[in-house]
């Protein structure tokens, strides 16, 4: 089958004023429990994801992550490798996808967890969401789908157009990832924002949010309280997580000690939550000036 070079369907109805490509309803992911996890750039969405979907497989769930970020490095912990893109698999074909073999694109990570790395078209020259959405099609194509449990995306950074927001379009929830700090509060009201627009025409529904690399979460909980959302995790600043990155391992992976095994049980935690089911909650962004009100000091 060649690959679709039809220009995107636009649509102005994922909120007001957008222009956003509209999910092909042939590429709907069936079947899969599908998570897509957001929030600001470099605040661990990765390592995040990565131990999220290994603790899905240490539960008995088939797993499939798949990132979405040119820098392809969301599943190099779970395979211990940067593996190819899809773009890249694609450019080698010549954009001729039925070449492929999904062993030519979808890698076996740590305990069986299926990896694959969208990546991204070179910059400033297309869009992620049309990545996404081939990289979707090709899953389907390969049948790499029907035997999935769950589904995690890994998502480039802030939302700020309709492209980053085009897994929203696959997902039944987003989880965004948040540190007790001002901007990735700011960031995750935002991502809030997106997610609210997207829930008008599409499935998705807000998990809820996981406090990563912070102390405390007084200020995380702030927010909640006020816009009416959920923290579902709390995972500390710990060395042995930046460690099992260098390492190029998921926790699942490192030495046993006391903090490492608790930071596990949280992930798997936090994955049970999930498979079990969130209801989906509905909270009001705050404006920018709210924020600062909230979160600034005098």
């Amino acid at each position: 089958m060649a690959l679709d070079r039809s220009p995107p369907i636009l649509r102005g109805s994922d909120g007001e004023g957008s222009v956003q490509v509209h999910q092909d309803e042939s590429s709907k992911i069936e079947g899969a429990k599908v998570f897509a996890v957001y929030g600001k750039g470099g605040i661990g969405k990765s390592t995040t994801s990565s131990n999220l979907s290994a603790a899905f497989s240490k539960l008995g769930h088939r797993v499939l992550q798949i990132g979405c970020d040119p820098k392809h490095d969301s599943t190099f912990t779970l395979t211990g490798k940067l593996i190819p893109t899809v773009i890249d698999i694609l450019k080698e074909v010549d954009f001729h996808p039925e070449e492929l073999r999904a062993e030519d694109f979808v890698f076996e990570g740590y305990n069986g967890v299926k990896c694959v790395e969208a990546g991204g078209p070179p910059a400033g020259t297309g869009c992620g969401g049309y990545v996404v959405g081939q990289t979707v099609k090709l899953l389907k194509q390969h049948h790499m789908l029907e035997d999935t449990d769950v589904v995690i995306f890994d998502v480039l950074g802030d939302v700020v157009c309709g492209g980053f927001a085009a897994p929203l379009q696959h997902a039944d929830r987003s989880l965004i990832v948040t540190a007790n700090d001002f901007d990735s509060i700011y960031a995750m009201n935002r991502i809030i924002a997106a997610v609210q627009a997207k829930s008008k025409n599409y499935k998705v529904r807000l998990a809820g949010c996981v406090a990563n690399r912070s102390k405390d979460t007084d200020e995380v909980d702030r927010y909640c309280r006020t816009v009416g959302f959920n923290r579902l995790a709390h995972l500390p600043d710990l060395d042995a997580i930046r460690r099992s990155r260098l390492k190029k391992k998921t926790l699942f992976e490192m030495p046993d000690d006391e903090e490492v095994v608790q930071v596990r049980k949280e992930y798997i935690r936090l994955a049970e939550t999930l498979w079990n089911g969130t209801e989906g909650t509905a909270p009001d962004p705050l404006p920018d000036r709210e924020i600062f009100e909230l979160l600034g000091f005098d």
